[in-house]
């Protein structure tokens, strides 16, 4: 069984109006020293079987069809045995 830590954020082109919302509040609390913030997200995805291959090549698949935006966003994504 495998478990994947999938991290999914926007590129660096694309604007992040969240990022900036988080940014603004972060120096209204008193953080003034944030100078970016971009937003993302973060997936856990089991799965079963015994062959890593496999397994990676599934959760790309993932990512690329359903989990991010290849227009806009990129991901990355860690594999561990469990």
């Amino acid at each position: 069984m495998y478990l994947a830590k999938i991290y999914v954020t926007l590129k660096p082109t694309v604007n992040d109006p969240q990022g900036l919302t988080i940014k603004g509040a972060l120096h209204n609390l008193g953080f003034v020293a944030v100078t970016s913030v971009r937003a993302g997200k973060y997936m856990e995805v089991k799965l079963e079987g015994n062959d890593q291959g496999i397994a990676h090549q599934q959760v790309d698949e993932m990512c690329k069809k359903l989990l991010a935006n290849p227009v806009i966003e990129n991901y990355t994504f860690e594999l561990e045995e469990i």
